[in-house]
């Protein structure tokens, strides 16, 4: 299930995600592919297809190979079903399962039972929690919000905070923007476009 061989690929975002990793500018890549950088962020954008040759070009300057970019490609489109009985971690006290399969724009988890509830989170784009059964307390911003079931809570990037189960068998799902995406815009600029 899940097979989207026939699918093309969006081979943009293995190039950005191997540039940031190397922390190298558009510039630099241009200058090591002899591509320029308006082609190279179309590239990045999704908004150009490289050719095999041009893929090469800037594989060599990224230390890899085409073959590697374009096996770290996204997929175009896809469909993926996630059973109830995969994939799920198991520790005495709680259930982890995550809901989406590989390298996604989203992460999607389900926690049943406890968390740890001293633990700290902070991530870098927005989060979602949906409380699916039982009840939570999420502690953000220096504020307690209690959360029973069938309520949400939605967290900006950057916001810090904590969670806990105050009923057993909770079940929580958390749909977040995965890290890899720069989804946080500045926020002294927001809406003045």
């Amino acid at each position: 299930m899940g097979d989207h061989k026939e699918q093309p690929l969006r081979v943009g975002a293995a190039v950005r995600r191997r540039r940031r990793a190397l922390e190298l500018t558009l510039a630099v890549v241009a200058e090591r592919s002899g591509l320029s950088v308006p082609f190279l962020s179309q590239v990045e954008n999704e908004r150009a297809r490289p050719s095999r040759s041009s893929l090469e070009r800037v594989a060599d300057a990224l230390g890899t190979t085409a073959g590697e970019l374009l096996a770290a490609a996204d997929p175009a489109c896809s469909v993926d079903v996630v059973r109830a009985e995969a994939g799920a971690e198991f520790t005495p006290e709680s259930r982890v399962r995550p809901l989406v399969r590989g390298h996604h724009q989203l992460h999607a988890t389900e926690f049943t039972g406890d968390h740890e509830e001293g633990r700290e989170l902070q991530h870098r784009n927005d989060k979602l929690m949906y409380v699916a059964d039982g009840a939570v307390e999420v502690e953000a911003e220096g504020r307690a919000h209690r959360l029973g079931r069938g309520d949400t809570l939605y967290l900006t990037g950057g916001v810090r905070h904590r969670w806990r189960a105050t009923v057993p068998d909770t079940r929580v799902v958390v749909v977040e923007v995965a890290d890899h995406i720069e989804a946080v815009e500045d926020r002294n600029t927001f809406g003045k476009r």
